[in-house]
């Protein structure tokens, strides 16, 4: 809505960006408190931090040329905008850097993971604002009072009432990040937290998808994102409960010997 937040000597610092900066910022506190409170590498963590960063935004970049190849090949260019991503592409790379990271320095990934899921949703809040100031990734138009107007965008349509997806998306992101952190207080199983953070997600932007209007790509009668959240989802369920059935086999085999 308002991206062009400030201009200092001639150099415009653009909401969107400033959001996801603030976002990171506050991820990697996040984190690294939670870090501190179960004795693990700050040093790693920082490492891994730059490393999600990095391939998260390739991930999500990569995933937007496959979505929308056609419009990548008629203007090559939009890669080198402030737009052009794929939240689930940035999910798939920034999880893959965690993944090969601890691989190689032979760290436990499900611990790691379970660590950094409730800092990822509160970014993607951070982000979803973003967004909004920028007038991507807006909504279906709608008589509804609960709707937004916008007035110079360069993204969605103007002087038109417009459901405030973005908004939504940013609401539902901070909720999945308290919900997490109220969670993972329990000593869980490794894993669980990640598992529920992909749960919660993948339905959220399922349902999100039905009041979107921007371009963005299907599959069939579904959204590219809404068929993504559907393996999401069988993964964060799989993730989930799979461990809670070896707990309870855990816990049945000790009582009976």
């Amino acid at each position: 809505m308002y991206n062009d937040i400030l201009t200092i000597g001639g150099v415009t610092v653009h909401g969107y960006g400033l959001a996801i900066g603030i976002g990171f910022v506050c991820a990697i506190f996040l984190a690294q408190g939670r870090a501190k409170k179960r004795g693990l590498d700050e040093d790693r963590l920082f490492t891994m931090a730059l490393l999600v960063m990095i391939f998260g935004f390739v991930g999500a970049k990569l995933l937007y040329c496959i979505v929308e190849l056609q419009s990548v090949l008629d203007n090559p260019m939009i890669l080198l905008t402030g737009g052009g991503f794929v939240i689930y592409g940035g999910i798939i790379g920034g999880s893959a850097a965690i993944l090969i990271y601890c691989r190689i320095r032979k760290l436990s990934f499900l611990t790691y993971l379970d660590l950094l899921v409730p800092s990822v949703a509160l970014a993607q809040g951070f982000g979803r604002i973003g967004c909004f100031l920028a007038g991507c990734c807006y909504g279906r138009e709608t008589d509804s009072a609960f709707s937004i107007v916008f007035q110079n965008s360069l993204y969605a349509p103007n002087g038109i009432k417009l459901f405030p997806t973005q908004l939504m998306s940013s609401a539902g992101d901070f909720l999945i990040a308290l919900i997490l952190l109220l969670y993972a207080k329990n000593d869980r199983k490794k894993g669980k937290t990640g598992g529920l953070y992909l749960i919660l997600y993948s339905v959220g932007r399922f349902l999100i998808e039905f009041f979107r209007n921007d371009e963005r790509g299907a599959v069939g009668p579904l959204s590219t994102a809404q068929f993504v959240s559907i393996f999401i989802l069988l993964l964060g369920l799989l993730l989930f409960f799979t461990n809670l059935f070896r707990r309870e086999k855990t816990s049945d085999t000790s009582e009976t010997t």
